[in-house]
C-alpha cells in the first residue's frame, strides 16, 4: 500500500477509535468517582504521548475499566488528591520494569488468574453501575453495592413519577440501543461503534425532552481540571496501605498493557510488539498522568481492537485519536456536558459484560481441565466478596500449588540448525517461570526458517506455558512459516497428548 494510502486508513481509523473511546473515557472516569475531565487528560496522554512511545504500535492506550474498581476503593480511601503521587511512583516502576527487560515475566502470570481478576472486576463494574443507572451512588464493594439494591430500587417509586425513574429509563434506552446497534447494524456502517450510538440516543432524547437527570460535568477549559501533586502528598506515600496499592496498580496496569498487546498481535500480520518498550511508554504516559492528576493508562483491548478492524496501519492512528479528543474538549466542551450520566452507565454494563467474558472459562476447560477454571473461579469469588489483592493473590498461590510438584524437573531447551531447518528440544518440565525464556528463544528464531519443535522428552506443561506456545504457533503460521510439532513419545501427564494434538492443528 503506498504512503498516502496508509495515511488515509490512519485518519479514518483515528476517528473510529476516537468515537469509542470519548463514551469510555467519561464513563470510566464517573466508575472511578473522579471527575470526567481526568478520563479525558488520560485519553489525551494515552494517544498523544503513550502512542508516540508505544512498543505495540497498533494498540491504543487510555483510562481502563480494570483500574475503575481499584481507583474508586483508592479515592474513597485516601482522597483524590493522592492518586497523583501514585500514579508518578507506578510510571517510574514501569519505566524501570522496562530498562530491566521484565516485560516477558508479566506474560508469566497465569491466564487463569487474569481473566478471573478481569471477570471479577467486570462483575464489581456492573453491581456498582446499576446504581448510576437508577440515579443513585455506587458503593465502593461488591457486597455493599448488592445489599443497597432495594434502597436504590424503592426511589424509582412515588406518587409521581422520580427522576430516578427518568434516569433509569434512558439508561435502559441506550442499553438498548447500543445491544441491537451490535446486533442489527448494516455492514455499511459497521465501524459505528454500540456505545458511540447508545450514548446519542439517550443525550438526545434528554436534551429534547428537558429530562431533569444528572449529565457529565466538563469544565470550560481542562487546563482548570489539572491538580499538580504537592510535598504533602508525596510524605504520605510512606503508608504501607497506599505502598501495597502502588504495586497493585503497577503490577495490574503492566500485566493487562501486555496481555492486550499480546492480543493485538494475533490481529494483525504487521509489526510484532516490543514488549518491554511498551513498557517504557506506559510508564512515561503514567507518570505524566500522576503529574496532570489523571486516571491511570493501560493498552486497551476494546479500542486496540476497533482501531484495526478500522484498517489501521500505523501508530499514527493512535496518536491522532488523541489529537481528536484534545480538539473536542477544547473547542466544544458544552457537547459533551450534554451526555447524561446513565448512559455512560450503559455502556460501563456492557463494558463489565465483556470483561466477564466465559469465553475464557470454555477456552480453560476445553484444554486444561478443571484445576485452571477452579483457579478462575477462586479468583473472581474473592475480587468480588474481599478485594482485588486478595483475589489475585489466592489465584497466583493456587497458581503455583498447581505446578509444585513439577517445578524440580528443570527445563531444558536446545535449538540448532539442521539441513536448513531449526530443530527447538524441549526437556523436562515447562512451567510459567519459564515463559520467558521459551519466549526469548521462539521470537530471537531466524525469520523464513521451518522451525521443528520436539517434545519427545517432556514431562509436563502447565496451562499458563501451554498458552504461551500456542500463541507463538498461531502468529507464526499466520506470518507464513512452516512449523512441525513432534510429540513426547511417552504421555508422561494425561494432558500432554492432547496439547500437542491442538499444537498440530494450529500449524496445520
Amino acid at each position: 500500500m503506498t504512503n498516502t494510502g496508509s495515511v488515509s486508513r490512519d485518519l479514518a481509523s483515528s476517528l473510529v477509535v476516537f468515537l469509542v473511546a470519548i463514551p469510555l473515557c467519561l464513563g470510566i472516569a464517573i466508575a472511578s468517582g473522579v471527575p470526567a475531565a481526568m478520563g479525558l487528560i488520560s485519553g489525551i496522554v494515552g494517544g498523544l504521548v503513550v502512542g508516540v512511545l508505544a512498543g505495540s504500535p497498533l494498540q491504543v492506550s487510555g483510562p481502563a475499566a480494570g483500574l475503575a474498581v481499584i481507583v474508586f476503593g483508592f479515592v474513597e480511601q485516601h482522597g483524590i488528591a493522592m492518586l497523583g503521587p501514585v500514579l508518578l511512583v507506578v510510571g517510574l516502576l514501569q519505566i524501570v520494569a522496562g530498562f530491566l527487560r521484565i516485560g516477558s515475566w508479566f506474560r508469566a502470570i497465569s491466564p487463569a488468574v487474569v481473566h478471573g481478576m478481569l471477570a471479577g472486576i467486570g462483575i464489581l463494574i456492573i453491581l456498582g453501575q446499576i446504581h448510576v443507572l437508577m440515579g443513585a451512588k455506587p458503593a465502593a464493594g461488591g457486597i455493599e453495592n448488592v445489599t443497597a439494591i432495594d434502597e436504590s430500587v424503592s426511589r424509582l417509586t412515588g406518587t409521581n413519577v422520580t427522576n430516578e425513574a427518568v434516569a433509569l429509563l434512558v439508561g435502559l434506552i441506550a442499553l438498548l440501543a447500543m445491544v441491537c446497534w451490535e446486533k442489527f447494524r448494516p455492514k455499511s456502517l459497521s465501524l459505528v461503534p454500540g456505545a458511540l450510538v447508545g450514548v446519542a440516543a439517550a443525550t438526545i432524547l434528554t436534551i429534547t425532552l428537558e429530562l431533569p437527570i444528572a449529565r457529565v460535568d466538563v469544565p470550560a477549559s481542562l487546563v482548570d481540571s489539572i491538580s499538580f501533586p504537592t510535598a504533602g502528598n508525596f510524605a504520605q506515600l510512606v503508608q504501607p496501605g497506599i505502598i501495597l496499592m502502588t504495586l497493585m496498580i503497577a503490577v495490574i496496569a503492566s500485566a493487562e498493557t501486555l496481555l492486550s498487546a499480546a492480543a493485538v498481535d494475533r490481529m494483525h500480520d504487521g509489526e510484532r510488539t516490543r514488549f518491554n518498550k511498551e513498557l517504557f511508554a506506559q510508564g512515561v504516559g503514567n507518570g505524566l498522568c500522576g503529574l496532570l492528576g489523571a486516571l491511570p493508562i493501560t493498552g486497551v483491548i476494546v479500542r486496540s481492537s476497533a482501531n484495526i478492524q478500522a484498517g489501521a496501519r500505523t501508530r499514527t492512528s493512535a496518536i491522532l485519536h488523541g489529537v481528536w479528543i484534545l480538539a473536542l474538549v477544547a473547542l466544544l466542551p458544552g457537547v459533551l456536558g450534554m451526555v447524561p450520566l446513565t448512559a455512560l452507565a450503559a455502556v460501563l454494563l456492557v463494558t463489565g459484560w465483556r470483561l466477564i467474558s466465559l469465553h475464557h472459562v470454555r477456552h480453560l476447560f476445553e484444554h486444561h481441565g478443571l484445576v485452571p477454571v477452579g483457579i478462575w473461579a477462586v479468583t473472581v469469588a474473592m475480587v468480588v466478596l474481599q478485594d482485588l489483592l486478595v483475589g489475585v493473590a489466592l489465584g497466583l498461590a493456587l497458581s503455583i500449588l498447581e505446578i509444585l510438584p513439577y517445578l524440580r524437573r528443570k527445563l531444558v531447551i536446545r535449538h540448532a540448525e539442521v539441513d536448513n531447518e531449526i530443530h527447538v528440544r524441549l526437556r523436562g518440565a515447562v512451567t510459567c517461570k519459564d515463559v520467558p525464556a521459551l519466549l526469548s528463544t521462539f521470537e530471537g528464531l531466524p525469520d523464513g526458517r521451518k522451525v521443528n519443535i520436539i517434545g519427545k522428552h517432556l514431562f509436563y506443561i502447565d496451562h499458563t506455558s501451554a498458552e504461551t506456545i500456542s500463541e507463538w504457533l498461531r502468529r507464526e503460521t499466520k506470518s507464513g512459516r512452516n512449523i512441525e510439532i513432534h510429540p513426547p513419545r511417552a504421555a508422561r501427564h494425561p494432558r500432554l497428548k492432547p496439547l500437542f494434538a491442538r499444537f498440530s492443528a494450529e500449524v496445520a
